[in-house]
């Protein structure tokens, strides 16, 4: 009869609305136990300092086949995908982007804003990645993207037509893997058109919360020493002692991702 037909939807719709909450705690569990389980493993496998060298950069070899796979869990549920591909809307002209490992950027370019792309990483096979990465997504656009393998610490030398520098420069997730982070943020400076030229960082650091800091900080030698980052750095210092203005800045995850726009400074 038509009154069953109405309760069997009421009652399917009642059951739908108990199902969402309950698949939503259990995402939510998942994500809480996947992080829980990555402070577990660090805390309990600490190395000691003195035994982990200044460059970490292996680590990225080795793992760059398999990196994706490997962050895109933590990745979207930190919203980090969303981030990059807003940060991204704002590359215009000749871009370079440094510490591009394999390439998370390069789905958000807005190619029809760019003259000339410069992608650079230390790893050449995640700069092997990255390069399979933008023929798939920008067939269009390769004549105009230039691939770098080499240290972000050493000079770099802008495309021609851009000689007066770079009108944005990127680096996502970078300045924990370098051991001189003041020095790099100086020498992007370099690179960077000093009048209108930004610098676009997304980096994780040092949180708000001490409680939290203090938990980065006794976990972060065995990250390091497993993903090749320091999670602890305070990011907001070192942009400071480089001497970079500040344009923007927004804090996201109790305060340890970290959204910037810089530009050159005065001096």
């Amino acid at each position: 009869t038509e009154a069953e037909v109405k309760a069997a939807t009421q009652t399917e719709r009642v059951v739908r609305a108990r199902k969402l909450p309950l698949i939503a705690c259990s995402v939510l569990a998942f994500g809480f136990g996947l992080y829980g389980v990555q402070l577990y493993m660090s805390l309990t496998r600490t190395p000691q300092l003195c035994d982990l060298p200044a460059d970490l950069s292996d680590r990225f070899d080795k793992d760059a086949e398999g990196w994706d796979e490997k962050v895109n869990t933590s990745e979207r549920m930190l919203r980090l995908t969303s981030l990059r591909k807003s940060m991204m809307q704002r590359a215009r002209g000749h871009v370079l982007e440094v510490a591009v490992g394999t390439g998370r950027n390069i789905p958000f370019y807005p190619t029809k804003r760019c003259d000339t792309v410069t992608l650079l990483d230390q790893s050449l096979p995640m700069l092997q990645v990255a390069k399979k990465k933008w023929k798939d997504e920008h067939p269009e656009y390769f004549r105009r993207v230039f691939f770098k393998n080499q240290s972000a610490l050493d000079p770099i030398t802008p495309p021609y037509g851009a000689q007066d520098g770079y009108d944005t420069v990127v680096q996502s997730m970078g300045l924990c893997s370098t051991p001189e982070p003041e020095s790099e943020l100086r020498n992007l400076e370099s690179v960077t058109k000093r009048d209108g030229g930004r610098i676009l960082l997304l980096e994780h650091g040092k949180s708000y919360y001490e409680w939290l800091n203090n938990l980065l900080d006794k976990t972060a030698p065995a990250h390091a020493n497993e993903h090749g980052c320091w999670w602890n750095k305070d990011i907001g210092k070192i942009v400071e002692d480089s001497g970079l203005e500040i344009v923007e800045m927004k804090r996201y995850n109790f305060g340890t991702t970290w959204w910037l726009e810089l530009k050159p400074g005065k001096g």
